[in-house]
């Protein structure tokens, strides 16, 4: 029997005219540094008319990429709207990436229109002659674009070409598996590679992020999204927020803590999203400061293992932290930890909807889900890529899994602890030592800022584990040791410490323990015994 529903296509579109629509009133709020910029969603629906009208008028006719250079603003949700609906694809670069990387991407994307922010055209400038396929570059905003013009591209100025544009726009009738947009990892390894997420792959995402084991997004709610919309569509929030009607206080390039303490206490988000280093500053600074964090009910952190310490520091301030999961590849919300005990809330989480987990061990056997056996996590779903764009190496993939790298426990309630990137777990005596165990337990004393915690060789062990520590305050390395005493088995302490400024981070906020790892084998980390 067949059903009796149409086949109506899940996409972008439908989307946008729901947000915009029936939301008319509601807004999307970007701060400027001094103040706010505010656009009710009903001039965000003709604003997105007019550039897709203006894109179309450059020669955007069918599934050619733009191209967004650019921070979280409300000219960037308008091409989070317009590109895919007219049925081009949004590439979002990463402007966080090496220079090199940003050119390889934007090529083997074959990027054809570039918007990019006033403020970021010296970034742009040294590296838009190398992107070869690109033929015009869009500015939004007041800049000095004199560095432009010897790459040879068609400058154009973003309100200019959309004041020439009618506010409607011939929105076309698109196939649900048509891609929509796309983005590249971060190529900590090799060349970065792209993920093409479909219209539908993009709604099913949206509809989970909403439901109450996700973010639990309503009409009432205004979404602060502090992780960069060129990182896996902002975690998904901006389509979410506009699926459920939410308004959007956009953040710009103001990421520093007292401009989100201040844009918290003037704009009353009651959601939002970033990766641990950024709540920890914001931890910090509210602690010093007093500042009023009580409209956040619920704020999903992930990029990296969040700290318990993190957690409970943010229960004192009234605002609930809850850990999650994901990856480019899985456009990204894979898991949430919601529950009522520490000893949920401190795992990656419980699978969502639509997403299925399995832990694969040595020669591929599949381990059960008990909570206790230690594999590679390997995930599929609707929005989890089955491939990368253009690429022939099938390695990550497995059975039509998706090979995360990352390892851990999966237990029967679909709950996942995830101990270690596979690259990064320390092989000691022939046992295995979490590096994510030891940082989060250090970084639960109160004079540890940042701990990120590598493999380094060892002659009768083969690694050891390297503790480089960050630390606001006075602590020895006795004291740290004897702090990590009780938490984690005696023969996983450290012996070799290092005290540094900073630890590296890669493009997307996480520890680069590769940079680490290279910085001590060049003998540039001052190491200590103890």
């Amino acid at each position: 029997m067949r059903s009796t529903m149409p086949d109506h296509p899940l996409t972008i579109t439908s989307i946008m005219r729901y947000g915009t629509g029936l939301f008319g009133d509601h807004e999307v709020v970007t701060y400027t540094g001094d103040g706010y910029r505010r656009m009710p969603y009903h001039e965000l629906a003709r604003e997105t008319a007019r550039l897709a009208g203006a894109l179309r008028a450059l020669g955007v006719d069918g599934d050619q990429r733009v191209a967004t250079f650019c921070w979280n603003n409300t000219e960037h949700l308008a091409a989070y709207l317009a590109v895919p609906s007219m049925g081009a694809v949004l590439h979002t670069l990463n402007i966080r990436l090496f220079p090199e990387q940003v050119v390889y991407i934007a090529n083997h994307a074959e990027d054809d229109v570039l918007l990019v922010d006033g403020s970021l055209v010296p970034l742009l400038a040294p590296i838009l002659p190398e992107m070869k396929t690109v033929r015009h570059v869009v500015v939004i905003g007041p800049a000095d674009t004199s560095a432009l013009g010897a790459a040879g591209k068609e400058l154009h100025d973003y309100r200019t070409l959309l004041d020439a544009q009618p506010d409607v726009f011939d929105w076309p009738e698109l196939d649900e598996l048509t891609g929509a947009s796309m983005c590249y990892t971060s190529g900590t390894t090799g060349n970065p590679k792209g993920v093409v997420y479909s219209h539908r792959s993009m709604y099913l995402h949206s509809m989970s992020v909403c439901t109450g084991n996700a973010m639990g997004l309503s009409a009432g709610d205004r979404v602060l999204p502090i992780v960069p919309m060129f990182h896996a569509n902002a975690w998904g929030m901006p389509y979410a927020a506009l699926m459920a009607g939410a308004s959007l206080v956009m953040p710009d390039r103001y990421l520093q803590a007292e401009h989100l303490a201040r844009i918290i206490a003037e704009e009353r988000p009651t959601s939002s999203g970033a990766v641990p280093t950024i709540w920890g500053d914001l931890l910090r600074h509210a602690r010093q400061h007093g500042s009023d964090l009580s409209s956040l009910r619920l704020v999903p952190c992930g990029g990296s293992a969040v700290p318990e310490s993190l957690m409970r520091g943010f229960e004192e301030l009234g605002v609930h932290i809850v850990q999650a999961w994901g990856m480019t590849e899985t456009s990204p919300l894979a898991t949430v930890a919601h529950g009522d005990t520490w000893d949920l809330r401190v795992t990656q989480g419980r699978l969502l909807p639509g997403v299925e987990g399995r832990l694969v061990g040595g020669g591929d056997v599949v381990l059960p889900a008990d909570g206790q056996a230690v594999g590679e996590l390997e995930v599929r779903g609707p929005w989890v890529t089955g491939a990368y764009y253009l690429d022939e190496d099938g390695s990550r993939f497995h059975d039509g899994w998706l090979r995360t790298g990352d390892v851990g426990r999966l237990d029967e309630h679909g709950y996942v602890t995830l101990t270690d990137r596979a690259k990064d777990v320390i092989k000691s005596g022939g046992e295995w030592i979490s590096s994510v165990e030891l940082e989060n337990a250090l970084m639960g004393h109160p004079s540890v800022v940042e701990a990120a915690v590598i493999g380094v060789p060892d002659e009768r062990w083969g690694e050891r584990p390297l503790a480089c520590v960050v630390l606001d305050g006075l602590a020895t390395v006795a004291e740290l040791r004897d702090y990590l005493s009780g938490k984690v088995a005696r023969w996983q302490l450290p012996e070799r410490w290092a005290f540094v400024d900073a630890v590296p981070k890669t493009s997307v906020g996480k520890f680069a323990k590769r940079t680490l790892r290279e910085m001590h084998a060049r003998g540039e980390i001052a190491v200590t015994e103890g």
